[in-house]
């Protein structure tokens, strides 16, 4: 599947231009089985923020208005790395660490296929981070919470998992799903160019890490949609079984969706 074929995810308002952040989208525009779509301007996907650092970077974020900042990396990235510049930039900031360790910092299958390593991934991601992602949601769908945007360090896979899980929600299909999700290589490209010219030391991470790490191929999304459809019937229906509640989705649709 080809995030190609869905014009949908190539709309000119879908990526925020940043200079030291390569994966900031909007989740705007993604049509619904009801026939509504998603609101632009409320609900953002990013790698990570913690690079907001010049005052362009800045300016830019400023214009949408943020109140919330999800971030979902480990506590340790975030003592490492740092968080959003919630000194130059007013928001709430929660953090939900999906995973306890990231793959660089645990052991991890020898798998060399990206489709089947990244397949892997998300289903470890959806057992242990459950709980996680249902807080996360429930953050989402307060009024008070929006416009926000939810993160990790590439934006590609605890966000992505977290991306799919709320669109899918909201009603969209399972294409434009994994075709939002497929932007992410370029994404990736982008930010690989950018460590070479301005982070070497990240540039060499980039060299030495197994290849399936910075993988982001739409058929794993494909594959884990396909799991929860065959496992609980739907997305929404394992959005239910791990804790959010009804009133929550109902929120969300309210929230995120127009005619």
């Amino acid at each position: 599947m080809s995030a190609a074929t869905v014009p949908a995810a190539h709309h000119p308002n879908r990526r925020i231009g940043l200079e030291h952040v390569h994966n900031f989208r909007d989740l705007g525009g993604y049509p619904t089985a009801a026939g509504k779509v998603t609101k632009w301007d409320t609900l953002f996907r990013s790698d990570g923020l913690y690079r907001l650092r010049s005052a362009e970077d800045i300016a830019r974020v400023q214009q949408l208005k943020l109140r919330s900042v999800i971030d979902l990396r480990t506590q340790r990235e975030q003592d490492d790395q740092g968080i959003f510049p919630t000194a130059e930039i007013s928001v709430t900031f929660h953090h939900f660490s999906i995973v306890d360790v990231t793959w660089s910092d645990s052991g991890t299958p020898d798998i060399t296929d990206p489709v089947e390593f990244l397949v892997w991934g998300y289903r470890d991601m959806l057992e242990i981070g459950a709980t996680r992602f249902a807080e996360a949601m429930r953050v989402l769908a307060q009024e008070t919470a929006l416009p926000a945007v939810f993160h990790c360090a590439a934006g590609k896979d605890r966000t992505g998992v977290l991306a799919a899980l709320i669109l899918a929600s909201l009603g969209v299909d399972d294409e434009h799903i994994c075709a939002d999700y497929g932007l992410t290589r370029d994404a990736m490209q982008r930010w690989t160019v950018w460590a070479k010219q301005h982070q070497p030391e990240l540039a060499q991470r980039f060299a030495t890490m197994p290849p399936v790490f910075l993988a982001a191929d739409p058929e794993a999304m494909k594959i884990i949609l396909e799991d929860l459809h065959g496992k609980f019937g739907s997305v929404a229906n394992y959005v239910r079984e791990i804790g959010v509640e009804p009133e929550t989705i109902a929120s969300l649709k309210h929230l995120l969706l127009e005619d």
